[in-house]
Order: structure tokens, then C-alpha cells, then sequence
């Protein structure tokens, strides 16, 4: 078979763009697909060398000598780059040559395929490049966060050290409305204080952690005894069983776990005792885990709020708290590839709802 021939089998096969060389590197024999891609013609392109196709840098580079050098050595060589059209307008390229042997070992011809990724490279770097970006944003984001928590600390003290200084000095001449004057300072400075650590805490989540093996039931028997305080006083019930054992940031469930807990005892209604009982199945690659209370439930309009920083659905009098804890689990979720959610009845409970990577 002829390499004419040869060339219309392959391009009926699988439309395959191929150029046949000597042993020189000259084109011998080219393909309808390469005449489209290049933009040459036969006659235009037949007899020269298959370095025509390459920009000025690489000829300066002798890429592809080397190239043509590596196929002789090893039977074939592989290469990604830019290459260029008739018009010289460039395309990113996958090109694939292999060298063809007589019965001596000696080099008799190449074919080079060429195929034209242009697109999927542009892609590529596109995603690459949103990623860079979105990783440099996220980095200057938390070190703001943190610098600018840490510069508010210290008004914050300055402001809490005078007010002590000033009760000290004073205390004796305040009057009914001078004690409520220091108490609402007081809670001021003391929600302040809360609020720049919920910052702090939230930044420090997105630090780089090693992830271990954990055992949910384990991790669930030793947080329990540090809410035994509050279970008891409530009469709680928490109920668990065969809780899957995972790969995660081990203090970020313990938080996750300890918040969703903690939420469902401290929005429990009156005159009921809350009952809490935790779940796990499996769910494709993940597990999803459910939270289920009988609180005093959450509208539908308030479903996505409730997770974004800084965000009360109640006034701190009734249910104390900085509005900060949902949006550490959202986050802390988000860092095992899983999302959260909730379903919930009003004054009959809900259920909150996270998926955690089982890889």
C-alpha cells in the first residue's frame, strides 16, 4: 500500500491528521485533514521540511531537530506546542511522530500526526487561570481578616481597660443610670469581642490541615461529656448509631458536630425536651449525615440566611449567641467537598442535612 493510500485508510478511520516524512524530514505524502489544518496545499508543501510548521523560537531552539532525533532513538517521540497554519496564525498542538525502519534498523521515513487542541488548551487555561485567581483572592481575603481582627483587638481592649479603670475610679459616685450606661458598654465591648473572634475562627478554617481517619462514634463519645452541663439541665436525649468512619480535618467535625448539637439544644421549645437523634448513609461517593430536632423549627424564607455570617433570626435576650456558628459548619462542609441545608417545620423541629466526602 502506497502512502496516498495509506493516508485516505486513516483519515476514513479516525479523521486522523498525518503527514508523511523521508528520512530527512521532508513531507512526502499529506493528508486532506492536514491540508485543512495547515492551510497548504500539496504542491505548496510536499519536499519541504516538516519544521515549516514550527515558529521562529523553536527553530531557534532546534526543537524540531531534537524532536525528529528523539523518534529516531526511540521509535517515537511526543510533544505539545504551538504550531503554525500557511497564514502563520497559530494553533496549540498534540503531534506524535514515529520513525519507519528497513529490515537493517536504518530510518526510512516518519509519519507525524498532528492534532489540533487548541480549544481544549484555551480551557484549560482559563480554568487554570480562574483557579490562580480565585486561590490569590481567598489568600488576600483571609489575610485581611485577620490582620483587620487583629488591629480591632486593640482599640477593643484600650476601650474595656478605661471603662475598668473608670468603674474603679468612679464607682462610688454612679449613679442608677451610670450602672446601665456601664452595663450596656459592658455587653458592646463583650459583643465586639465575640464578633472579631467569629472572624478569627472562620479565617483560620481555610488553614491548610492534614486529614486522619475519624470515627464518628468515637469523636461522638467524646464530645458528649462536654455538653453534659446543658443536656442535663434540659433533659436532653441524643441518640446515635453506626456513624461511618471517614477521611476529614478532625477539628473541623468536632466544630461541625459541636455546633449542630449545640443549635439544637439551645432552639429547643419550652416545656419540651429536646430530642436529638444523628444518622448517616451512604450517598453515591458521599456520606450524608442528618441532624434531627424537635426545636421550635425555622421558616422557609430564613432556610438560607441562617447560614450566612452575622446572621439572627432572634434577638440575643431570647437565644444568646454571635449568628457565626452556621457559617462555620457551611464552610467546614464546603472544605470535604459536601454542601448543608435544612428542612424544618415550625414548632415541630428540623433537620439539618451536610454531605462529607467518603474519599
Amino acid at each position: 500500500m502506497n502512502a496516498e493510500s495509506l493516508l485516505k485508510m486513516l483519515e476514513v478511520i479516525n479523521g486522523q491528521t498525518v503527514i508523511f516524512l523521508n528520512s530527512d524530514g521532508l513531507v512526502s505524502a499529506f493528508s486532506l485533514s492536514a491540508q485543512r489544518l495547515t492551510l497548504y496545499k500539496p504542491d505548496e508543501i510536499v519536499g519541504k521540511h516538516f519544521s515549516t510548521f514550527y515558529q521562529q523560537e523553536d527553530l531557534s531552539n532546534r526543537i524540531p531537530e531534537v524532536f525528529m532525533q528523539q523518534a529516531v532513538t526511540e521509535g517515537t517521540a511526543q510533544n505539545e506546542g504551538w504550531l503554525q497554519r500557511k497564514d502563520a496564525e497559530v494553533f496549540w498542538s498534540y503531534t506524535c511522530m514515529a520513525a519507519e525502519y528497513d529490515e537493517r534498523k536504518r530510518v526510512t521515513g516518519f509519519a507525524l500526526l498532528i492534532r489540533d487542541e487548541t480549544e481544549k488548551y484555551l480551557s484549560k487555561q482559563v480554568v487554570d487561570e480562574y483557579i490562580r485567581k480565585l486561590a490569590l483572592k481567598k489568600k488576600e481575603l483571609d489575610q485581611f481578616v485577620y490582620i483587620a481582627s487583629h488591629d480591632l483587638q486593640e482599640p477593643l481592649i484600650n476601650v474595656r481597660n478605661f471603662v475598668e479603670l473608670f468603674r474603679m475610679e468612679y464607682l462610688e459616685s454612679f449613679d442608677q443610670d451610670a450602672h446601665l450606661y456601664m452595663q450596656n458598654i459592658d455587653a458592646a465591648t463583650e459583643k465586639m469581642r465575640n464578633l472579631i473572634k467569629g472572624l478569627l475562627d472562620h479565617s483560620r478554617l481555610s488553614i491548610d490541615q492534614t486529614k486522619v481517619v475519624i470515627d464518628c462514634n468515637s469523636l461522638m463519645n467524646d464530645l458528649l461529656p462536654r455538653l453534659s452541663g446543658v443536656i442535663k439541665s434540659k433533659g436532653a436525649r441524643i441518640h446515635y448509631a453506626n456513624l461511618p468512619v471517614l477521611n476529614g480535618f478532625e477539628s473541623g467535625i468536632k466544630q461541625l458536630f459541636g455546633h449542630l448539637i449545640g443549635n439544637a439544644l439551645k432552639f429547643s421549645r419550652a416545656a419540651v425536651k429536646p430530642k436529638i437523634e444523628i444518622g448517616a448513609f451512604k450517598e453515591g461517593d458521599f456520606w450524608r449525615f442528618e441532624f434531627s430536632d424537635n426545636g421550635i423549627g425555622i421558616e422557609d424564607r430564613f432556610k438560607e440566611k441562617i447560614f450566612v455570617m452575622f446572621q439572627r433570626l432572634h434577638g440575643a435576650e431570647i437565644y444568646p449567641g454571635d449568628g457565626v456558628g452556621l457559617t462555620h459548619c457551611r464552610k467546614i462542609v464546603e472544605l470535604h467537598g459536601g454542601r448543608i441545608w435544612v428542612e424544618s417545620v415550625i414548632a415541630e423541629g428540623s433537620k439539618f442535612c451536610f454531605t462529607l466526602s467518603a474519599n
